[in-house]
């Protein structure tokens, strides 16, 4: 399966830099996979689509501000991007400019209210004065935008880069399907179906492009998911009631069909759906538009059909939706 298979062309200003203050206004496509059809409609109707009786499974992990700035003794400016967690206080993470810092180095962030210091530059581990770091950061961090977003973080996307169901933090990324729920919505949909929530730890390998034109050679990331047997109770429940399991976004997809595939409530998954591949848990996706040659695409062309979702990208270019993490919304039905 070859890498120019996941390529089209968006106009740039289609790539929405900021999110939208009003969350279930964003545009909703809804792709039908059985009748090949297309509607647009708003988020806020969403309910109006699923099929009756769904089962909505929600990715409930939080955003951390994971990117810092800081200097060195010399005055000298540094980033560091934190990726995970090893232990209390130590974290695994991008430093920059790497080539220029030394072992046991440290760097003081805000006036020293945090340090980290370099005690493996070779596999860019730093440790924190602090054990607690996140609390921490929530005063010193700033949210991790993605690299398509040009510009820098500003306050409003601290309330706005993170769902309104966020409870367990440790993703550098957000889990961008889930940011068009408001509560009000989520009250709404709690009244006429099932829901239920699981747990994945979103990366920076989820913006790792694909290089390999074979993509079956692609080795894929890493991820830390949770799902409590309660959940998966009710969830194996309602496939045998013939309930539709409705996945938001590609985060809880891939903690739907990792269980189904191993059965083990937590773990760190590296599955990768690509077309070809058959669901085993999922019967609808509602997702964001999503980058071209991404994994992320090929989950899509995986569930939608590769000829069906080329059609859909470009029918969301031709009505000019917005694209990407702050983006519209999509169902697949």
């Amino acid at each position: 399966m070859n890498l120019k298979d996941f390529g089209y062309i968006l106009p740039e200003e289609l790539i929405a830099q900021y999110p939208l203050t009003r969350r279930a206004q964003a545009r909703l496509l809804v792709a039908d996979r059985t009748s090949q059809t297309i509607q647009h409609d708003i988020f806020s109707n969403l309910d109006k689509y699923l099929p009756e009786k769904s089962h909505i499974i929600f990715n409930n992990s939080k955003v951390i501000p994971a990117r810092l700035f800081g200097r060195r003794a010399t005055g000298g400016k540094v980033e560091i991007f934190l990726l995970k967690e090893i232990k209390e206080g130590v974290y695994e993470a991008l430093l920059r400019p790497l080539k220029k810092l030394k072992e046991e180095e440290k760097i003081s962030i805000e006036g020293g209210r945090l340090v980290a210091e370099i005690i493996d530059r070779e596999n860019r581990i730093v440790r924190f004065n602090h054990k607690n770091v996140l609390k921490y950061l929530e005063k010193v961090g700033h949210i991790p935008l993605p690299p398509y977003i040009s510009r820098k973080d500003k306050a409003i996307d601290k309330k706005y880069y993170q769902t309104v169901f966020a409870q367990k933090a440790g993703s550098v990324a957000s889990p961008t399907a889930g940011l068009h729920f408001t509560n009000q919505l989520l009250a709404k949909l709690k009244k006429k179906f099932l829901v239920d929530e699981v747990t994945l730890h979103v990366n920076y390998g989820t913006f790792k492009p694909v290089e390999e034109e074979n993509i079956m050679n692609h080795k894929m990331h890493f991820e830390e998911y949770a799902i409590t047997q309660t959940v998966l109770k009710r969830i194996q429940q309602s496939k045998a009631e013939k309930r539709k399991i409705v996945a938001v976004g590609k985060t809880s997809c891939r903690v739907l069909e990792t269980v189904a595939q191993n059965n083990k409530l937590r773990g760190n998954t590296n599955i990768f759906m690509y077309p070809g591949y058959e669901f085993q848990m999922m019967d609808c996706l509602i997702t964001n538009f999503h980058l071209p040659y991404s994994t992320l695409l090929m989950l899509v062309y995986a569930f939608g059909g590769t000829a069906f979702m080329k059609e859909v990208y470009q029918e969301a270019i031709k009505e000019k939706y917005r694209f990407y993490s702050y983006g519209d919304g999509m169902i697949i039905l």
